[in-house]
């Protein structure tokens, strides 16, 4: 009876210890199968990404700058440069060969606004098919220039003073410009500052806000002797100095007087410190 509990529990430890090596090998052969499984996702996920990544949809079409009908390229609120323009200056630079994410745009910023009416870009880059849009900023007119009353303007300043010739012309009815008649001679509109071209605009503002009428243009042929056009009657300032400003209130007085004169009016002239209103005879 004693020889047998030993040898029963001895056949008990046995199987145990088999039954161990067993789960072991077991989680051995677990192991190794996740870690096949995780190589083979991880190589599988590598492949993926190289192939998304090197599909042709991640990158611009090489005719983008082709052509405006194109769709890899959008331009947008642009009123005064012709798209064909902001395409030209595209073509300064070569087509990006990189994937859209990694596409540096200052190259094609600095092309673009390098046309004198634009005042900043902001270039869009969208993923998948790979597209540019173009943003443009345009200057904003607000003085137009014109050689005499019957030829349309040849230029225009915009209100940071720049000067923009006739390629660009004419501009949109939708902008509130001042007409302004002027030869060029004696005060050369080429050399104005920003000051005087604000001052411009600032007394048609003012001559509108007295009368509520629009200024029609201001004739500045002569310098000394400058004439503003409103569609009641013609104004006579004399020169342009800080003075003039300080009698334009005297017109809210003036033109209901106009209006009731039967005689036609030459014009309003305001430069003396009396008010004096010519009557063409």
């Amino acid at each position: 009876m004693t020889n047998e509990k030993p040898k029963y529990n001895q056949n008990r430890r046995l199987k145990q210890a088999k039954l161990q090596r067993k789960i072991r090998q077991s989680q051995k052969r677990l192991a190794r199968l996740r870690m096949f499984y995780k190589l083979f996702l991880i190589f599988g996920l590598v492949f993926l990404i190289m192939f998304i990544l090197k599909m042709p949809q991640w990158r611009l079409n090489e005719n983008a700058f082709d052509s405006l009908n194109n769709s890899a390229l959008e331009i947008v609120n642009n009123h005064i440069v012709p798209e064909q323009k902001i395409l030209s200056a595209l073509r300064r630079n070569q087509v990006p060969t990189q994937p859209i994410f990694l596409v540096k745009t200052d190259d094609l910023k600095k092309s673009i606004t390098q046309l004198e009416p634009i005042q900043n870009v902001y270039i869009r880059r969208f993923w998948f098919p790979a597209r540019l849009q173009i943003i443009v900023i345009e200057r904003t007119p607000i003085v137009t220039i014109s050689p005499n009353l019957e030829t349309p303007p040849i230029a225009f300043f915009s209100a940071d003073g720049k000067l923009i010739g006739r390629e660009y012309m004419p501009l949109d009815e939708s902008y509130d410009t001042v007409a302004v008649i002027t030869y060029g001679s004696g005060d050369d509109y080429r050399n104005w500052d920003v000051n005087k071209v604000k001052n411009f605009k600032k007394l048609a503002d003012l001559i509108k806000a007295e009368t509520g009428e629009e200024v029609e243009y201001i004739d500045y042929r002569n310098p000394k002797d400058v004439y503003i056009k409103i569609p009641t009657a013609n104004i006579r300032l004399g020169s342009i100095n800080p003075s003039v400003f300080d009698k334009i209130w005297r017109l809210p007085s003036l033109i209901p007087q106009v209006k009731m004169i039967n005689q036609k009016v030459k014009y309003i002239d305001l430069r003396w410190d009396s008010n004096y209103i010519k009557l063409d005879i």
